[in-house]
């Protein structure tokens, strides 16, 4: 990676351990974007949303296309019908008519980060779309970047549909990637750090405190930070240590002034601590990482700290299952989430002064190259401004937003809900987080779980939250005698483990658990209610573009319809019927799976102003796609 010097001033804030580590002779270096600024395409109206997902598309993503003029514009040789130009080449064998994925995925997430340069924006509400920002970029080197790398590894030299090689894409990741993160930098240091400051949140580095401050630090050290610190050293005893994946570390340089060896060590910086150490007066913040680093020499008795940075490893963390041959694909995900702990190392942060002693120990032992060393001023894991994000300042952040219930499924006068009744008169869509999911999608099935008339419960699960209510409301049903059967989804991305929980869960209470199709991952989410009336046997359905998840539900924008319409009953029923069983060629003319229609497209809803698209959307899943479904009939 080259040397890139700045002409301004680094921030103060960000990137500061001369008092603790001398001057060991550090050295700044910093990626130069390729060409044009690999920034640019952050350009634009500010706050134009990230709902406006389309308008990446359109516009083609201007740092995503140097060299590829035609991409996302009209031209005399625009392809007619029948998918071919006016040469007669098919859209296949035209390359530069396409949007390259990976860049366009980055383009998305610059719209994210210029939500945090929005002045509109509440404050905390900024920085909290820096750190969505971030948090987005792990993920994406976790998979999207482990996946092209492993092309790379394996010779793969298939293009990809706008014509460029993995290790093209690579190349053009990494400075885009280098523009964005110089961006955020600036965001953060010129614009955010100041506001923050001047509202009373002031982010300080261990140089801007005095005496008082300090004392006060080394008693939180010593008897909050100390105990559950493990350092570790690399000499001819001890092997380079193993480095989880995205975990905030120090790596530290100590002298022998009796042999004068010196040895690299490193500390892991607790998760399971706060990432800033807040003062007494309540308004001031100091990183977890600089109060470890100011203490070193307790860590390190009787050595001399010559040198500390913090740094971050991004491990490939995307299942690689060998579906078709797996006896047990419970077993085989749970074997994959344990392997994935230890996959290879596909990028390292670091702080912007560390030397180059231990940046080369570093890719030596990570195997990583000069291209996989993102070098920043900024805090290094930019997720871990969340922990500013929640500080309990409401006039720094969006309103809350409390749903309403839905006003058919209001209780009437007599306090009772009946829901079955209300949605047989009529079919219900609910709008959320508008209307409440919590009284309406969980009601209706903790309803259908004390109902005796109700003879079995069918679900689909994609995600949900430790505290879900729907869990509880199949385990009870199935502990009263009804029919219920989940299929979870085990291949959720990031959520393997969780869901792999909550199947055992249920199947301990008696629910009939389907871990999902070989080959497949099963976004749909629906819920079957079989109810035996007097008429006879009705089927009550609830299909949603949402997880059955509370949490994210009072926040992402979706749509869930609430009907007794027979025809989507029984689509519903050949559809779990196909989950649970064997067949082909599924039928459900009234519900459609995608790809065969569009998808619902998903954003964060806000009641008050629409520059506000959605700290957790920005969050929302690349792999949930959820079909639309067809409906005739009149919905109230």
């Amino acid at each position: 990676m080259g040397k890139k010097n700045r002409t301004d001033a680094a921030p103060a804030l960000l990137v500061d351990w001369a008092p603790v580590v001398g001057a060991p002779g550090t050295s700044v270096r910093q990626a130069a974007p390729a060409g044009a600024d690999a920034g640019e395409a952050v350009t634009g109206t500010a706050g134009s949303g990230i709902s406006d997902v389309g308008a990446v598309a359109r516009d083609g993503g201007a740092s995503g296309h140097q060299g590829n003029p035609s991409a996302g514009s009209p031209s005399a040789g625009s392809p007619r019908a029948g998918g071919h130009d006016r040469r007669g080449e098919s859209m296949a064998d035209s390359p530069d008519r396409f949007i390259n994925r990976e860049l366009s995925w980055l383009d998305f997430n610059a719209r994210v980060l210029e939500l945090a340069d929005d002045p509109r924006v509440p404050l905390l509400e900024r920085v909290k779309f820096v750190a969505i920002f971030g948090s987005n970029l792990d993920e994406f080197f976790q998979v999207r970047v482990a996946g092209l790398k492993d092309q790379v590894a394996a010779r793969v030299t298939s293009l990809s549909s706008d014509g460029r090689t993995a290790a093209e894409q690579l190349d053009l990741i990494h400075s885009r990637v280098v523009g964005l993160l110089d961006q955020a930098e600036r965001v953060l240091a010129d614009k955010l750090m100041p506001a923050l400051t001047e509202a009373g949140v002031v982010l300080c580095t261990w140089n801007d405190l005095g005496d008082v401050d300090r004392k006060h630090l080394a008693e939180v050290f010593n008897h909050r930070i100390f105990p559950v610190l493990t350092p570790l050293a690399v000499d001819p005893g001890h092997p380079f240590p193993y480095i989880s994946d995205l975990s905030l570390n120090l790596a530290v340089m100590v002298l022998d002034e009796h042999t004068g060896h010196r040895r690299f060590a490193r500390v892991k910086v607790p998760s399971l601590l706060p990432r800033y150490v807040p003062l007494p007066d309540g308004q001031r913040l100091v990183p977890l990482e600089q109060v470890i680093a100011a203490h070193l020499d307790v860590l390190f008795p009787g050595m001399a700290i010559t040198g500390c940075s913090a740094f971050r490893v991004t491990r490939n963390a995307d299942l690689t299952l060998e579906e078709e041959e797996a006896d047990d694909l419970l077993a085989a995900v749970e074997m994959e989430v344990r392997r994935r702990r230890f996959g290879r190392a596909v990028r390292l942060e670091l702080a912007a002064d560390t030397n180059d002693e231990v940046r080369q120990l570093l890719q030596r032992e990570l195997d990583l190259d000069d291209d996989d060393v993102y070098d920043t001023w900024a805090p290094v894991g930019l997720s871990g401004l969340f922990a500013v994000g929640e500080i309990d300042r409401p006039d720094l952040k969006d309103p809350t937003w409390v749903p309403v219930t839905q006003h058919r499924l209001a209780a009437g006068d007599d306090g009772a809900r009946p829901f079955f009744r209300e949605i047989a008169a009529g079919d219900v869509l609910v709008h959320h987080p508008y209307d409440s999911f919590a009284t309406s999608v969980e009601e209706f099935i903790r309803q259908a779980s004390n109902d005796p008339r109700v003879l079995a419960i069918k679900l689909t699960l994609y995600r949900t939250s430790g505290d879900s209510s729907i869990i509880h409301s199949l385990i009870r049903a199935a502990e009263r005698g009804k029919q219920v059967v989940a299929l979870v989804e085990l291949k959720a991305r990031f959520d393997e483990e969780a869901n792999i929980e909550w199947a055992r869960e249920l199947e301990k209470a008696g629910v009939h658990v389907v871990y999902g199709l070989v080959g497949l991952k099963t976004h749909t989410k629906t819920t079957l209610v079989v109810r035996n009336e007097p008429e006879g046997i009705r089927c009550y359905c609830h299909i949603g573009t949402g997880n059955y998840n509370p949490k994210t539900a009072r926040t992402y924008e979706d749509l869930g319809l609430l009907t007794c319409d027979p025809d989507i009953g029984a689509d519903l029923t050949q559809l779990f019927n196909y989950l649970t069983g064997y067949g082909r060629d599924l039928a459900v003319p009234q519900t459609a799976g995608g790809p065969r229609r569009p998808a619902v497209g998903h954003r964060r809803a806000d009641p008050q102003r629409d520059h506000r698209s959605g700290s957790q959307a920005a969050h929302r899943d690349e792999d949930e796609q959820p079909g639309r479904c067809r409906h005739d009939r009149p919905v109230v």
